[in-house]
């Protein structure tokens, strides 16, 4: 298999570690961005947004400090958990990490995440959603997690591959998706590209 180097906008380790593991070298390209909902904004529009401005962010970041243009596709994603369409994006601080707990606690959810591909002046978009069932918290399990730190950086304050997947009863959609990057979408806009890593 050809190793490919893609850039990459964000600092999640897990969407590294994804695109590590589907063979691609990945440089990080940094994307810092105001990531503020719009008042009335849906989740959809608001984490399509969030992916794009972020490639954007980081584009201009890169030209910024390069004199040359980019030699490889770049790669951005955004991730944010849906409840009633109403966005539970990353807590402020553990009371607000429980407070996010205790609305998911016993019911249904959704997870969207964005992705947005920029390559030879193209620009690839697609948005995966996949719904979480949570199982019902009791007030030990949430103050047990929030202390673990887990959840303090995560979109909806849980992690679906660490401890927080201890929470979840079943899923539909895709486990990479909830994790911040779906596998088959990302790899579906890559070879869209002819930039696939099973392509020699």
């Amino acid at each position: 298999m050809n190793q490919l180097t893609v850039y990459l906008a964000s600092g999640s380790p897990r969407r590294h570690e994804i695109l590590t593991n589907l063979g691609y070298k990945v440089v990080r390209v940094p994307a810092e961005i105001d990531e503020t909902p719009d008042t009335a904004e849906s989740a959809s529009d608001y984490v399509q947004r969030m992916a794009q401005t972020k490639n954007r962010a980081a584009m201009d970041a890169w030209m910024h400090h390069h004199d040359q243009p980019l030699q490889f596709p770049l790669l951005s994603a955004d991730t944010t958990v849906s409840l009633d369409n109403f966005i539970l994006g990353k807590p402020i601080d553990a009371d607000d990490a429980a407070r996010m707990l205790r609305l998911l606690s016993g019911r249904q959810h959704q997870v969207l995440t964005a992705i947005c591909l920029y390559w030879q002046n193209q620009t690839y978009q697609v948005l995966q959603t996949s719904t979480v069932s949570f199982a019902r918290l009791q007030p030990e399990q949430i103050s047990a997690y929030i202390a673990s730190g887990e959840p303090l950086d995560k979109a909806g304050a849980y992690g679906i591959q660490g401890l927080g997947g201890l929470f979840v009863e079943n899923i539909s959609g895709s486990f990479t998706g909830i994790m911040g990057l779906p596998v088959y979408e990302t790899c579906q806009l890559l070879s869209q590209c002819h930039y696939s890593p099973l392509i020699k």
